[in-house]
């Protein structure tokens, strides 16, 4: 049974699971999906066709699903997809993607801070942590257990790696590589996500590769070509180091060095 505070507004076609909370001056769009056990605090808004799994909390003057910002908009259903267990803060904006039929997608297991902005298009997958204030434009893609910290920022189309983790008020201006560490307004990789791999059970073996890949990738100064071919012949082809390789390999815009 849901429990829905009397002044929040669930439009006709709206569908509401087992257990979902709804707290003062929600609103609930018709076309919006709700999964089980998921509360919307006070004055938090939910439209457009948007689908927001189980178990998550949205908190006060978040507002999900809201028409995108791209100038190429023509109408039609595009939307976002939030998965379960997922945490949206105070004044978090998700926006639809642009074309018809088009998502935006944040992952299940996910915290996204206070005032931190996805635009169109945008596809965060599990377990990423955004901070405060951070902006992402159209069509970036972060990939599982990222973090980014603060105030930080990546335009439109670039990827940030698995487990990568960017500092605050970073400017990712290119791709960011999985288990990377990147810091800057003018961006540098500074190091390896030692501490983040060990977290998320990588193996000794698979972090040791990674340290090695690393240190051939950004302190020997090879160019790229050169570098990724050593890194194939000199250190152990673990899954997280071929992983690296072919994110590497399939950038369209190229990667931070």
């Amino acid at each position: 049974m849901s429990n829905i505070h009397p002044t929040a507004i669930v439009e006709e076609g709206a569908v509401l699971g087992e257990g979902v909370k709804l707290g003062a001056y929600c609103v609930v769009g018709p076309h919006v999906k709700i999964g089980d056990k998921t509360e919307l605090m006070a004055h938090a808004v939910v439209d457009g066709y948007t689908t927001i799994g189980s178990e998550c909390v949205i908190h006060p003057f978040a507002r999900i699903g809201g028409q995108t910002q791209d100038l190429k908009y023509n109408g039609g259903a595009p939307g976002v997809i939030v998965g379960d267990k997922t945490v949206l803060r105070e004044c978090v904006t998700i926006n639809a993607g642009t074309h018809d039929g088009e998502m935006t997608e944040v992952g299940s297991g996910c915290l996204l801070m206070a005032y931190s902005h996805v635009a169109h298009a945008c596809k965060i997958g599990n377990g990423v942590i955004i901070a405060n204030g951070t902006q992402l434009a159209g069509d970036v893609i972060v990939e599982d257990f990222a973090i980014i910290e603060g105030l930080a920022g990546a335009v439109q189309f670039r990827r940030i790696g698995k487990m990568a983790f960017m500092g605050a008020y970073t400017k990712a201006t290119k791709d960011v590589p999985p288990f990377m560490i990147a810091d800057g307004l003018d961006i540098q990789v500074r190091g390896f996500n030692k501490i983040g791999m060990a977290r998320r059970g990588v193996s000794e073996e698979s972090i040791a590769a990674i340290k090695e890949a690393y240190r051939i990738l950004y302190r020997q100064k090879l160019p790229l070509a050169e570098a990724l071919e050593k890194i194939e012949t000199d250190v152990p082809q673990t899954a997280e180091v071929k992983y690296l390789l072919d994110f590497i390999r399939s950038s369209k815009v190229g990667i931070v060095r």
